[in-house]
């Protein structure tokens, strides 16, 4: 049974657990304000706010439901356009029509959406435009979005850091339904992950879901996603550890992540689009065996080590170990990825990500690189790892060039 809050509804239902959300909401409850768009995670038509509950405080990101499995909704509340109106406009829809930032319409949702979750998010005033990355409008043109992307901006300035939920809905921008959903989702029962004996897991769903589609909506597996055993980043004894389910999102707000690399945020945003990085998990990227996947190439410069787990029994293997070949992996099926560490940095040192790609966002790399390099006091190189994706079938550490430059 899966259990979640649908706008203002609770819904319990027994569905294949890879039915899309974009599906659910349209082919079931006939909420057809979301929109069919790519079907890849690309274009944000299909765009929904999801709420959940993270060390008891009620949160709020985009996600492309059009690659988030119904699974992956279990306890939390998922917000559609019909979700967010009354009987009138609200102040984001509102401030896109004063700007004329809608021409054809069918994109429009995605951005309501988005921009409505910013305003629901602590994010600072300039990341209006980054929380609308994963939009796309083909006809209307992105200056008049953006205009209004910054006066919506600039209205929720006075938005108070106490009480910012009951400020919103004064103000019109969520109905006030969303007061009582934090106490809703609370009273969803846990769900235990059974994983012994299961050969089928996944993550966020961002490439599954692009890669077969098909397959996944009838498939059985274990949702790992979210998952609170798996989605802590901590620092200890001087190594820092991620659980599998980290989100690259997860990644970028993480005080212990930002203090070891103050540049992560231009490092982050070269990867994908937010409501990607809201739901793409980092052992996900791992267990894909891309070539060119992104948060892989950043962990093998860091020289990880992944913990694999089957029931009681764990084991280590180092990230640069992992791939045997193309799409080939030393882990067995019924193992998963429990965490990632790394020996955190000694100071001074350099780390950098560079991500070659077609476009700056929401683009895969034509290659890819990372680098940490850790100097002595006379500024002389002590340790280097270098990683590089494109240059093989499986992404590469520069075992041979970091050991030469030692």
């Amino acid at each position: 049974m899966i259990i979640f809050y649908l706008n203002d509804q609770r819904i319990e239902v027994s569905l294949s657990p890879g039915v899309t959300v974009l599906d659910f909401v349209r082919k079931h409850q006939r909420l057809t304000g979301t929109k069919i768009g790519c079907r890849e995670g690309d274009c944000g038509a299909c765009t929904v706010l999801v709420g959940s509950l993270e060390h008891g405080n009620l949160t709020y990101r985009s996600m492309t439901s059009c690659l988030m499995p119904l699974a992956n909704a279990y306890g939390k509340h998922i917000v559609t356009v019909e979700g967010i109106n009354g009987n009138n406009l609200t102040p984001v829809q509102e401030t896109l029509v004063n700007h004329n930032g809608t021409q054809c319409g069918f994109c429009t949702i995605g951005f309501v959406m988005s921009l409505t979750g910013f305003t629901l998010s602590d994010k600072r005033v300039e990341k209006a435009i980054a929380s609308i990355d994963g939009n796309i409008c083909r006809c209307t043109g992105y200056k008049s979005i953006e205009r209004a992307a910054g006066e919506i901006a600039e209205t929720i300035k006075s938005k108070p850091e106490e009480d910012t939920l009951g400020w919103l809905v004064e103000k019109n921008y969520v109905p006030e339904y969303f007061l009582s959903i934090k106490d809703k989702l609370k009273s969803i029962p846990f769900a235990e992950k059974e994983t012994l004996g299961n050969t089928n897991f996944t993550g966020g769903g961002t490439d599954l879901f692009v890669q077969k589609p098909e397959h996944m909506t009838h498939e059985n597996f274990v949702p790992l996603f979210d998952d609170p055993k798996l989605n802590d980043i901590e620092e200890r004894d001087g190594m820092c550890y991620l659980g599998a389910s980290v989100t690259v999102t997860d990644i970028a707000e993480s005080a212990v992540m930002q203090r070891i690399f103050p540049d992560l945020e231009q490092y982050v945003k070269l990867v994908s689009s937010t409501p990607i990085r809201n739901m793409a998990t980092i052992a996900g990227n791992f267990v894909n065996a891309s070539p060119i996947g992104d948060m892989t190439i950043f962990f093998l410069a860091l020289d990880s080590s992944l913990v694999l787990k089957n029931g009681p029994h764990s084991r280590e293997v180092k990230l640069r170990d992992f791939y045997k070949g193309y799409k080939q992996l030393d882990k067995d099926p019924e193992e998963i990825i429990e965490k990632i560490f790394f020996e955190i940095p000694e100071e001074p040192f350099r780390f950098n990500f560079e991500k070659v790609c077609k476009r700056t966002h929401l683009d895969i790399a034509s290659v890819n690189a990372a680098c940490l390099l850790t100097f002595d006091e006379d500024g002389k190189i002590v340790k280097a790892h270098l990683s590089a994706g494109g240059l093989a079938p499986i992404p590469k550490y520069l075992a041979e060039t970091s050991v030469f430059l030692k």
